[in-house]
């Protein structure tokens, strides 16, 4: 399977200050995961803000009741305007998210780039299709009606 590239774009009717304390705190993932992903934060981040280096553990459960363990580095931060996250270890062969902040009249808009690949060759490209594809689809519809609900639309 070759990488995937996924992009998402929300405007957020806040100051640039409010949205970067919110988004640069991996504590803050809980409220933009959907129930269905299990999602469980293993690391004590409890009030940390994000660093380069910042390793951040998870367990999760997208798929039915398949516990996987995730470890992300936080690989690169440019205090508010962008941060970037790099799966370590876990269920993807790559992933690679970019999530991007820019002031604009009103508030903020925030890109996300994605770059992800599924392991297992041709059998993880039709695992893409059917089953993982849709998961991340998912997962950021979930984020943008979370953001839309925590900040308003």
């Amino acid at each position: 399977m070759q990488v995937k590239e996924k992009r998402w774009q929300q405007f957020i009717p806040r100051p640039l200050e409010d949205v970067w304390d919110f988004f640069s705190r991996p504590e803050n993932l809980n409220e933009m995961t959907p129930g269905s992903v299990s999602f469980e934060i293993l690391s004590d981040i409890a009030g940390v803000r994000m660093y380069p280096g910042m390793l951040v553990r998870y367990r999760i459960s997208p798929f039915g009741g398949m516990k996987m363990f995730w470890c992300t580095e936080i690989t690169h931060v440019a205090e508010g305007q962008y941060f970037i996250d790099e799966q370590r270890f876990g269920p993807y062969a790559f992933w690679h998210h970019q999530h991007h902040f820019e002031p604009r009249p009103g508030g903020v808009l925030m890109t996300d780039i994605l770059h992800y690949k599924v392991p297992y060759g041709p059998l993880g490209t039709l695992v893409n299709r059917l089953v993982v594809e849709p998961k991340v689809e998912e997962i950021f519809a979930f984020r943008k009606t979370a953001v839309d609900r925590l900040f308003g639309a």
